[in-house]
């Protein structure tokens, strides 16, 4: 299998506050209609922004899963029964909330700010089985690595600071300048892409903003990029060695 491509409108959406927070998921809950179900140990993936004013997403509760939430544009703050008070993230930070046996948390999203949350799939005979812990890192803690066709941002990784219990994951988010581009394809991973600005042209698919779409399989991605394009990539394995939630259910 060589790519899936999944567009905005394969995508399920969503929304809070009467549409004060917007959504686009690549990968939904059951219940909410996207073409694309939880996978390897990604449990869920939300795009959300807010197009003109703040907005709060009410105090509710986790368990097991970890929470992670990306600032793509603008800022966020977070509040949770754990730290109990409101801590600021802004354009790229990242926050970790491994759930454990039972934490609560809100979100408020600034005006015309846009954020991925994930939430990652560890193994819940374990997890569950711990306190909950938190972490924020800021976007200047992560490696950057200056390419002559791009920039590669690592944010769990090689060298990141940040700390997961889900088995083998990697994020990465590049910037590339306008031309051909290759990457290479992990065996035994699937990598998963969002579009974030710009354009790639994958033969004769085009991948605008918006876009998400999956490799495995392969041993490259060759493709064209356009526009200042900006991609986040999470690289997961195709067979974690637990049981996820999605295969418990």
């Amino acid at each position: 299998m060589a790519i899936r491509i999944f567009s905005k409108e394969d995508q399920a959406s969503g929304n809070f506050n009467f549409g004060e927070i917007k959504e686009k998921k690549p990968i939904g809950f059951f219940q909410d209609g996207g073409r694309l179900k939880p996978y390897s140990n990604l449990f869920y993936w939300a795009h959300a922004w807010t197009p003109d004013k703040k907005s709060t997403i009410g105090l509710h509760p986790h368990q097991g899963f970890e929470i992670c939430s990306f600032v793509l544009k603008g800022k966020i703050n977070h509040f949770d029964t754990k730290q109990n008070k409101w801590i600021p993230l802004s354009e790229g930070d990242v926050q970790i909330i491994r759930s454990g046996n039972g934490i609560s948390h809100a979100e408020e999203i600034d005006d015309k700010s846009e954020i991925f949350q994930i939430w990652f799939d560890p193994d819940l005979s374990k997890s569950l089985q711990k306190e909950a812990s938190y972490d924020d890192y800021n976007s200047n803690d992560f490696k950057v690595i200056e390419l002559d066709d791009k920039t590669k941002k690592i944010i769990k990784g090689d060298g990141s600071p940040m700390e997961m219990d889900s088995e083998n994951i990697f994020i990465n988010e590049y910037n590339f300048k306008d031309g051909n581009h290759t990457l290479e394809i992990n065996s035994g991973f699937i990598h998963s892409f969002f579009v974030i600005e710009g354009d790639l042209k994958y033969q004769k698919n085009n991948l605008d903003k918006g876009t998400f779409f999956i490799v495995d399989n392969e041993d490259e991605l060759i493709f064209t990029s356009s526009g200042n394009a900006k991609i986040f990539e999470i690289i997961s394995p195709i067979n974690p060695s637990y049981q996820t939630y999605s295969q418990l259910r």
